[in-house]
């Protein structure tokens, strides 16, 4: 899945074979299975030698999620953004617009790659382990919008709770996605995740 090229020429040299390997990766991954595949088969399939594939990626795992690492600090820079005088479930709700954007930019491979990691345990698990990093990050987010607006933030537990309640909302908006074969509108699905804490709904 494509991500963003910003920083140094180094950075950007980087990240351009990140994104070729984990292309490679993936085709591999969709073709042959997940867990038929090892890391020797993927560099070799690359055409780099197993160190080099290991430079780029620890594991298996953060082949094909490797774009989510530099997301969630993105939702959380959105986040930060958002107007003082929004509250904190609207900003959360238009800040994870940055995370859905990749589905509406591709559906195609977006749903690919949701589906392969909907169907493979290791996958699920390690994306669960990145998205208690997000959580964590706009708990912060949501803190630090607490403390601009003049009012200091006692501590982050309140943020980061609603916080995990909208990244659940985003993984079951996927997963009702991921289901309607990408045919339903994934905005829509959020937005009604959302609206289902809304009191009264």
């Amino acid at each position: 899945m494509a991500v963003a090229r910003t920083g140094t020429t180094r950075d950007i040299a980087r990240a351009a074979v990140r994104a070729e390997l984990a292309e490679v990766a993936f085709e591999l991954f969709r073709r042959e299975g997940f867990e038929n595949v090892t890391i020797s088969e993927l560099a070799e399939a690359a055409g780099v030698s197993r160190s080099t594939f290991l430079r780029y990626f620890g594991t298996k795992e953060d082949a094909v999620l490797f774009a989510l690492d530099a997301q969630g600090e993105k939702v959380a820079d959105a986040l930060r953004e958002r107007p003082a005088g929004e509250d904190d479930w609207t900003a959360l709700r238009r800040a994870l617009d940055v995370a859905i954007e990749q589905y509406r930019h591709d559906p195609v491979e977006a749903l690919a790659v949701t589906r392969l990691v909907r169907d493979t345990p290791a996958l699920c698990a390690r994306q669960s382990q990145k998205h208690r990093g997000w959580r964590h990050a706009l708990g912060r987010a949501l803190a630090d919008r607490v403390s601009a607006g003049g009012t200091p933030a006692v501590d982050a537990l309140g943020p980061t709770v609603r916080a995990a309640a909208a990244l659940d909302c985003l993984d079951i908006a996927l997963d009702y996605w991921t289901t309607s074969d990408g045919k339903s509108d994934l905005e829509a699905l959020l937005d009604r995740a959302f609206a289902a804490f809304t009191p009264g709904a």
